[in-house]
């Protein structure tokens, strides 16, 4: 069951455009709203507003900020209405692309996604071009090295489908519905999660062999992720590591 992390890798990527974004806050709580509106204000009711509380509080947007998000969202003080879309496209190289957004003017949104893509050697798809190539999963990270067994064990009996390791630590797999079961388990055998998510992860990754290729997916999706209407931009590529040294250099 458990082999080399290829979504620590793949993740590697967001988390370090993450930490560069000016506009995470604003992102964060467009999250929350959106998680409101659509499952209620009670996170203990909403797994996924309670995860959209979580990343918000990890990166430490103020709770007022998180509060009049949910209160947005649940209709208790006016706001900007946003909806949800999820573009597909392909990237250079052919790899698949899907980007999340959320936004309050979809006929500004979708031309600029468009223009971006065009930009940096990409094309939008088709709805249903790319999307088979995703499947929705629970994974969740824990650092460090450790006893492998009995993290094996303990995830198992918790609902666990997947486990996969990397340098830094392990990678986990359930189905959506049972991710706050498998977190709550893992924490009251006092393992450290350090991350809780409900990603599309990409069925099968296509390793990209060419240092030039993944420069410009790399490019590709940096400028889609710094959009202000963008959540999250998921991808099919990976890369390995000699390649990733290349890019380094």
């Amino acid at each position: 069951m458990s082999g080399h992390s290829k979504w620590a890798n793949i993740k590697h990527r967001k988390a370090a455009q993450d930490a560069k974004r000016g506009n995470l806050f604003q992102k964060l709580v467009r999250a929350i709203i959106v998680a409101a509106k659509e499952g209620g204000g009670d996170p203990s009711m909403n797994i996924r507003l309670k995860t959209a509380i979580e990343r918000a509080k990890a990166v430490s947007v103020p709770m007022d900020n998180i509060t009049k998000g949910i209160k947005r969202g649940t209709g208790e003080i006016e706001g900007a209405a946003y909806e949800e879309l999820t573009y597909e496209a392909y990237g250079p190289g052919g790899v698949a692309v899907l980007i999340e957004v959320m936004t309050d003017n979809r006929n500004r949104t979708t031309p600029e996604i468009r223009a971006l893509l065009a930009r940096n050697g990409g094309q939008m798809g088709e709805s249903g071009s790319v999307a088979w190539m995703f499947e929705r999963k629970g994974v969740l990270e824990i650092k460090g090295r450790l006893d492998e067994d009995a993290l094996l064990s303990c995830g198992l009996e918790a609902g666990m489908t997947d486990m996969e390791s990397s340098d830094e630590g392990y990678t986990l797999y359930c189905e959506p519905s049972n991710l706050q079961t498998l977190k709550e388990a893992l924490e009251k055998a006092k393992y450290a999660v350090e991350s809780a998510e409900t990603p599309m992860v990409p069925k099968t990754p296509v390793e990209i062999a060419d240092a030039d290729t993944a420069r410009k997916i790399i490019r590709l999706i940096d400028v889609l992720e710094e959009h202000d209407d963008t959540q999250n931009v998921y991808f099919n590529f990976d890369i390995p590591d000699d390649v990733a040294a290349q890019i380094e250099e």
